[in-house]
């Protein structure tokens, strides 16, 4: 039986920087080695985890849907999401503040509209796909 000092260390990394060599060889570990030479930072996963972070809410995953769509003011997202104003814009302030939307002043008043990066792309596709409907504006 192992005593506790060798139940606690850890998997040995190997002095050349290659990958960690795994307490139990399933037969894989060429394989397990390219994935740990590939794998993101961490750094890399808490970017996508903090994007899926601020859509956990499904009223803010309907408004960033909408503004992929759409530019559009507080006042009428509101009335088009039956929410109140004030309700609205701490989701879009948590939606700019991710950099999912950007916004624009015309005037007296404030548009909001989804990002024009990568992400929101892909994920208004995701939105898309998953929800089985059609983008009503290509």
């Amino acid at each position: 039986m192992k005593d506790q000092n060798e139940l606690s260390k850890k998997p040995d990394s190997s002095t050349d920087g290659s990958a960690k060599k795994l307490p139990h060889d399933h037969g894989q570990q060429t394989h397990i080695q390219q994935l740990q030479d590939h794998m993101p930072e961490d750094r890399e996963f808490s970017h996508i985890a903090n994007i899926y972070k601020q859509i956990d809410d499904e009223k803010r995953l309907k408004i960033f849907w909408l503004l992929c769509h759409v530019e559009e003011c507080v006042i009428n997202i509101a009335a088009m999401m039956d929410m109140s104003s004030p309700a609205v814009s701490h989701h879009l302030s948590r939606l700019k503040a991710s950099g999912l939307i950007v916004s624009s002043r015309k005037g007296k008043e404030v548009y909001y509209k989804a990002a024009d990066t990568k992400e929101v792309r892909l994920l208004h596709d995701m939105i898309e796909e998953l929800v089985d409907i059609t983008c009503p504006i290509s």
